[in-house]
């Protein structure tokens, strides 16, 4: 048996559905199954996904105050006003940013922009950075993926005579700040068709409304924000990162070549992962550690050189974020593991002083995947006496809702259900982690706390091709609420598997169904090696790929998780010294048993670990069992598995002697022996048993075995080394000596358990098993 990381919730899509969508649309099965998983039952909704083209877009006037906001920036424009554009430190923030400032100054705008510094000045409007954009003359500030929650800046603004746009995406307060215009999907709520624009969605739209056409040329810069801000990719935000995956791949733009280059990206492959896991991170990361205008510039740079220069300040500054996660997370893990009572909680809040408060938030995500848990990682400033930090969520906990209850306490935070960031005093955080504990044992179950894995796409082996997988990669891009599909391969099992890598720490396999096989690859799953035996049905999760090796293409299929629910057989045989194997096995879990009570110091010394006799075998909590010797029969052997009931058998089967290959003597063997002894009066069996041996073709101890039949049944007498044959004894038959009976009974069970095949032994214990199960 195989335990899974997490509790798999496999769904299987309608296959009516599935049929008549592969039918009328000529798709594969599994782009069929992707389909219906994703909510299409009709092909006019397939169309929608499949054939999206300009009609996804939303007219962007739909948005509330939209005309108010083009007239206020066209009066700008006019007047040649001084624009300023404030932006936010992270991805979203810094290409919403370009997009304005781009938009502005091909419009002929005094535009500047600014980006407040996370350490200095925090999230959102900052008034400090208002008083300065007003004693440089700044008439017209519009935000960008900020200022819905920038209430006392803003008044701030406007008392100095400034007018201010907000624009922004965030989860809006029960009061709104006082700018002049508020563009915003979701506020006044439900004005526009579609809610879930990132910040550079938003700003994209106001270019548009501006330019009186789609500014195709920022496309690129909006899918960036868009997939890094993790929005839905739905609606017009699929339609609009599907046109951006199209223009990076073909930009001519210096700093699209240059975070390619960084990356190790090809151009022409860019995807939405490409985003996700390479540009996102390199974006966020240059805000994360300090100062994020950089950012802009590299996105606004128009030649090479300073796009490579700058695209090399990204990257380091995203491998210095890297190391400080880790020693970060390091750091927060251990303080859990430390305090029973935190580790048990329903929320996790764990804080410190000098933290980087630039990247708690994906510290905060780390320990959420670990310990599956809404979690709150704070920096504390001791000398001014807050507590910063971000905070993750899980399905079930509204982080924004559940955190506006403690306003109170709580002065400064913002976010989404599932992420947010925020501001207290350090005296309140214990507070907070107590009213957040009791808020969530309300609101969370004990099953909403295990971890799940939705697997929406169970295949079959044969419906797995190449064409099928590109298939499936037309359909991208995946992402929130339009998630890439999980696979599973169930029932299915491997027939060859091997370390991989320097350190053989990825594992290769090759699946088998009994008709089709499959390569897999389980990177960072090389420990699977010891867990997985051979011919047991396992079911796998993960992803599918293709391997394109010396211009020849083969499905992948790229592991991710494996359980299974039949016992294993893990085989052992053979294998003398036990110590050479021993470290494969899970010995905190693995109750070691011989039957053979000499033998128990023997493995004690070998192994250094306890060694239990199996007729001391009690009822366990080992969930396996190593069995090291051979037991003395099924009914012993049987009986022990009973007591234990093991969803593992390591089978040594260790015998100091074997009677298998020299087998059970003929009735030939023990006839011509008989007359030979009878012929002689008494015969010195020691004096003479080897050349004995050697003229009959038996060996020793079978020799030694027919003496102790004919003794035990009274057809011999052994007196002072001399065997001497007992005339007119009784006829029994060879069966009824006990030596005859135990050597016969441990041939068979030699044959059954230490020379049979694998497979052979399997199938055995495969029934002993289900007596165990009964």
């Amino acid at each position: 048996m195989i335990s899974m990381n997490k509790k798999w919730i496999i769904q299987h899509p309608n296959e009516q559905s599935v049929q008549h969508l592969q039918q009328q649309l000529k798709l594969s099965p599994i782009a069929a199954k992707i389909l219906v998983a994703r909510g299409c039952q009709t092909v006019e909704q397939a169309q929608k996904i499949l054939t999206m083209d300009e009609q996804a877009l939303h007219d962007p006037f739909l948005l509330h105050n939209m005309d108010k906001a083009v007239k206020r920036i066209e009066q700008a424009l006019e007047a040649g006003e001084k624009v300023l554009i404030y932006g936010d430190y992270d991805a979203d923030g810094i290409t919403s940013t370009a997009i304005m400032l781009h938009t502005l100054l091909d419009l002929g705008a005094d535009v500047d922009f600014v980006i407040p510094n996370r350490f200095t000045h925090g999230y959102g409007p900052h008034e400090q950075l208002f008083r300065d954009a007003y004693e440089q003359g700044v008439q017209l500030i519009i935000t960008v993926d900020n200022g819905i929650g920038g209430i006392g800046p803003i008044r701030l603004a406007k008392e100095l005579g400034m007018d201010v746009i907000v624009t922004d995406h965030h989860e809006a307060g029960e009061e709104l700040p006082p700018a002049d215009i508020i563009i915003h999907p979701r506020v006044p709520e439900g004005h526009y068709p579609f809610g879930e624009l990132a910040g550079a969605g938003v700003a994209f739209k106001i270019a548009h409304a501006l330019y009186g056409e789609i500014p195709t040329h920022l496309y690129e810069l909006v899918a960036i924000g868009t997939i890094a801000d993790l929005v839905p990719l739905v609606d017009e935000n699929r339609y609009i990162v599907q046109q951006g995956i199209k223009y990076l791949r073909q930009s001519q733009s210096p700093w699209v070549q240059a975070f390619c280059k960084v990356a190790s990206a090809t151009q022409s492959e860019i995807n939405e992962e490409t985003i996700g896991f390479y540009f996102g991170p390199r974006l966020n990361a240059i805000g994360r550690l300090g100062d994020a205008m950089p950012g802009v510039h590299f996105i606004m740079s128009e030649d090479s050189s300073t796009a490579k220069e700058l695209a090399e300040l990204l990257n380091a500054k995203n491998a210095e974020r890297k190391n400080i996660v880790a020693m970060i997370t390091e750091q927060a893990e251990a303080m859990i593991e430390a305090d029973d009572e935190l580790k048990n909680a329903h929320v996790l809040v764990v804080a410190h002083e000098g933290w980087n408060p630039g990247v708690v938030g994906i510290v905060a995500s780390r320990l959420v995947e670990k310990y599956y848990r809404p979690t709150i990682v704070l920096s504390l400033d001791a000398a001014n006496g807050v507590a910063k930090g971000s905070a993750r969520s899980i399905e079930g906990f509204h982080l924004f809702n559940e955190l506006a209850k403690n306003r109170d306490i709580l002065p400064h935070f913002g976010g989404h259900p599932m992420a947010a960031g925020m501001t207290l005093a350090i005296e309140h955080v214990g507070q907070l982690q107590e009213r957040l504990n009791k808020q969530a044992q309300s609101c969370l179950t004990v099953e909403q706390l295990i971890p799940q894995l939705t697997i929406d796409v169970p295949v079959e082996l044969s419906e797995v091709t190449v064409e099928a997988i590109e298939e499936i990669q037309q359909l991208g891009p995946f992402g929130v609420d339009f998630a890439k599909p999980v696979f599973a391969l169930e029932q299915v099992k491997v027939s060859a598997m091997r370390k991989i890598g320097a350190n053989e720490n990825h594992l290769k396999l090759e699946l088998d169904d009994g008709y089709c096989t499959i390569d897999a690859i389980g990177f960072n799953k090389g420990y699977l090696f010891n867990d997985i035996s051979y011919g047991v049905a396992l079911s796998f999760v993960g992803d599918l790929q293709i391997n394109e090796w010396q211009n020849r293409k083969k499905p992948q299929f790229m592991v991710q998780d494996v359980q299974s629910n039949e016992w294993q057989l893990f085989d052992l045989r053979g294998k003398k010294q036990a110590v050479s194997w021993v470290s494969t096995i899970p010995k905190e879990e693995t109750l070691f048993v011989v039957f053979d009570e000499q033998l128990v110091p023997h493995f004690e010394q070998q192994l250094q670990l306890p060694v239990t006799l199996a007729e001391h075998v009690e009822k366990s909590d080992k969930r396996y069992v190593a069995v090291l010797d051979l037991p003395p029969s099924e009914v012993h052997f049987t009986k022990m598995l009973q007591r234990v009931q093991p969803q593992r058998i390591y089978a040594h089967f260790y015998t100091a002697t074997s009677h298998y290959f020299s087998g059970m003597p003929t009735r030939q063997h023990f006839s011509w022996y008989y007359s030979f002894l009878k012929k002689r009066p008494s015969f010195s069996l020691q004096q003479h048993i080897e050349p004995l041996a050697q003229h009959i073709g038996l060996n020793v101890d079978v020799i030694n075995f027919m003496t102790k039949v004919f003794f035990e049944l009274g057809f011999v007498t052994i007196e002072g080394g001399l065997t001497t044959v007992v005339e007119n004894a009784p006829k029994q038959a060879l069966e009824e000596a006990p030596s005859y009976k135990v050597r016969s009974a441990q041939i068979q069970l030699e044959q059954k358990l230490l020379y049979a095949t694998y497979s052979e032994l399997k199938q055995w214990l495969d029934k002993q098993m289900m007596q165990v199960d009964s």
